[in-house]
Formats: C-alpha cells, sequence, structure tokens
C-alpha cells in the first residue's frame, strides 16, 4: 500500500537574481512500512525533500499524496492538522523546550490535540517507560545525555502514533554509541510498522536502510532496494 506518493513536484527558491531549483521533478512512492534512507550531498535536496514529505513546505508545482490524499490542495490549518496526527518529526539538534521537563516535551503534541489529561499522562508513562526513561521524566533537557534527549524527541515524535517519522540526521550529533541506541531505537518503531525515512550523510547508517534513495543537484540520482532491513 502506497503512503508517500510524489507525482512531478518541484520546489524552486529564489537566491540573489538566481532561481535555484532544489526539487527538480521528483516522482517518488514510498509504501506503508517501509524503511528509507535519502543520501547525498550538502545541497542536492535531502531537507527539501523531507520538509515537503513532513508538510514544512509546499511545491512550486506537482502534487503530493498522502495515503491517496492529495494534501497539496490542503490549506495552513488542514496541513497543520494532518501533520500533527500522521508524522513525526526528530531533528539532529534535538529541539527540546528547555523549561519543560523530560515527560512535559514528551506531552506537548498531545496538549496541541487537546486529548485529555488522564489519557496523555498514560501515554506519556508508557512511551518513557519503553525507550527506558522513566527515571529522566522530571529532568530538564540540560540534565540529559545526548542520547537521552534524542531518545526523548523521538517519543515526542511519536506519542501521537503517527503513520509516518521522519528523521533529519538524527546521530549527528551524538557519539557513536548514543547514535547507535538512537538508530535502534529508530528502526524498532520501523518493525512496529510505521513508515520511516532518514536523511543521512552517514554511509553506514544509510547502508541499513531497506530502500537507499541518492540524490544530486534536486534529482534522485538512484533508488535501490537493499534487502538488509
Amino acid at each position: 500500500m502506497t503512503m508517500i506518493d510524489l507525482r512531478g513536484v518541484r520546489r524552486d527558491f529564489l537566491v540573489g537574481d538566481q532561481t535555484v531549483h532544489a526539487l527538480d521533478d521528483i516522482n517518488l512512492n514510498i509504501a506503508a512500512g517501509e524503511y528509507v534512507s535519502i543520501m547525498g550531498p550538502s545541497g542536492s535536496g535531502k531537507s527539501t525533500l523531507l520538509n515537503l514529505v513532513g508538510l514544512l513546505d509546499r511545491p512550486n508545482s506537482g502534487h503530493y499524496l498522502l495515503d491517496g490524499e492529495d494534501v497539496t490542495t490542503l490549506s495552513d490549518v488542514q496541513q497543520a492538522h494532518t501533520r500533527n496526527r500522521r508524522i513525526g518529526f526528530v531533528f539532529q539538534a534535538f529541539h527540546l523546550v528547555p523549561r519543560l521537563t523530560a515527560a512535559e516535551n514528551v506531552e506537548l503534541p498531545l496538549v496541541l490535540a487537546a486529548m485529555a489529561p488522564q489519557e496523555r499522562r498514560r501515554r506519556v508513562a508508557t512511551a518513557l517507560q519503553a525507550l527506558n526513561l522513566s527515571d529522566r521524566a522530571r529532568h530538564k533537557p540540560e540534565q540529559l545525555s545526548g542520547g537521552q534527549r534524542q531518545r526523548i524527541a523521538i517519543a515526542r515524535a511519536t506519542i501521537t502514533e503517527p503513520d509516518v517519522l521522519l528523521a533529519d540526521e538524527p546521530t549527528g550529533n551524538l557519539d557513536h554509541k548514543s547514535g547507535g541506541d538512537v538508530i535502534d531505537t529508530l528502526e524498532a518503531l520501523n518493525r512496529r510498522g510505521i513508515t520511516l525515512i532518514v536523511v543521512t550523510h552517514d554511509a553506514e547508517l544509510g547502508a541499513r536502510a531497506g530502500r537507499r534513495i541518492l540524490m544530486c543537484d534536486g534529482r534522485i540520482e538512484a533508488d535501490a532496494r537493499t534487502g538488509t532491513a
């Protein structure tokens, strides 16, 4: 079943008096439950593609169908609602709120979704326990290690039980062991059925995915299934 379907997608940016084709006629299908890595040099369009898939940006032309729905036609409010329900994000820089505890950071998307407090607390406790972080629930981000902060970010990204999880250089700020723990966590979520898309410069990490996409100059240069996931 196709989860993500991009059809003739273009994204242009005006830099000075020049137009940069960040995405140039992208056609891409990703099935539900796939594990995909997106690789390529800086400026190849990887993050722009991830932002479009995550409904953080809109294409200049073309169409994006999410589970069969053309989300390019949705209003900003409708896109935000879809994003909050169906898409989770994990970033290199964690983006945790410094003044909130670990538990409060994880709970934040549920607050925005207006979920009842009792159900919010139940979900947060379950998520923290699953990541072996229950003893860090009351800690602020500054009191956590880099690996712990990234796992809190993963818990926050998946607390709404999204269909798709997008990870942009999720191990970029971590040491090798912490990065390995984070990838193990992401891959465990994928095995439970979540569609996982990882943007990375790390060839070793990219090779772990069941499908590797190589981008260059806003185009998909290669798309290969590895059979490793």
